[in-house]
């Protein structure tokens, strides 16, 4: 997948770029399989901003994607599809029943392809087999994190894990942040890469554009009045202002934990920050 230049007939539209569609193949989704969406600007059940600088954006419908299809399913990918709430495409494929699902779509994923789920699917692509069957150095993503509960990890555009050894009652992943992590053999993955592997080189070049994508502006702390802000107050921040970086509630952003590890910790071989650590 290429990406799109623009023409630059304005100064916003200078050096802007899009995704190249060619690869969809239709712009109407399955309405079954669609469901409204609301907009609840950042805020949670009761009624308070929990994720700031978010709202407006233009009106999205929500496509209900299948992230655990069942052992034993056969079916054909009819259609390749836009999805407004995520960066990767998705898949419309119908099963041996005659019932339609949405996959998220890799980058052998075409018109027609066969593909199959459970633990005597082929080792091929796009199939969804049980860590156990696969091959050791193959590219995965989609991967359960408990088994049968569905794939919750490497799900974003042009992402991919891989598998690098079996020990026991676990295999080791190697996740696309650099860690290493152990899974029950048990669990599911799919074989591949997840497609429209270009989208993290397309460039916004407008404000206008991030608006209608839901995302507000944001103001640094720094230009901000002291009893605004902790950064705030003194010369507006052009020579630092000798602490350490915080929210606007004196939560620290830089070097805080914020995972929850005690349930985690023992699986992780290898962390994420390990090569930033060597530096």
């Amino acid at each position: 997948m290429a990406i799109t230049q623009f023409n630059p007939t304005t100064p916003a539209r200078r050096g802007m770029t899009t995704q190249d569609l060619s690869e969809v193949t239709t712009n109407k989704p399955l309405k079954s399989l669609v469901k409204s969406k609301k907009q609840n600007a950042g805020r949670n059940n009761t009624g308070r901003i929990t994720v700031r600088h978010r709202g407006g954006g233009v009106k999205r419908h929500y496509r209900l994607v299948n992230h655990k299809l069942a052992p034993g399913t056969v079916a054909t990918i009819e259609e390749i599809e836009y999805d407004p709430n995520r960066s990767a495409r998705i898949a419309r494929i119908k099963d041996q029943f005659d019932q339609y699902h949405y996959v998220l779509a890799d980058t052998s994923m075409v018109q027609g392809k066969v593909i199959s789920s459970g633990i005597d699917a082929p080792i091929e692509s796009s199939n969804r087999i049980p860590l156990s069957k696969i091959p050791i150095g193959s590219q995965i993503y989609a991967i359960e994190i408990t088994p049968g509960k569905g794939a919750q990890l490497v799900r974003a555009a042009g992402v991919k894990a891989q598998l690098m050894a079996k020990e026991g009652d676990y295999a080791q992943v190697r996740l696309p942040s650099g860690e290493v992590r152990r899974f029950r053999q048990e669990a599911t993955a799919v074989i591949g890469m997840v497609g429209n592997v270009q989208h993290q080189n397309v460039k916004i070049g407008s404000a206008g554009r991030k608006r209608r994508m839901g995302i507000r502006p944001s103001v640094r702390g720094v230009v901000m009045n002291a009893v605004d802000h902790p950064h705030g107050g003194g010369d507006g921040g052009r020579h630092g202002t000798g602490k350490p970086p915080q929210t606007p509630w004196g939560q620290l952003t830089l070097g805080y934990r914020t995972r929850r590890r005690k349930d985690v910790s023992k699986l992780i071989i290898k962390s994420r920050h390990d090569a930033k650590r060597k530096k």
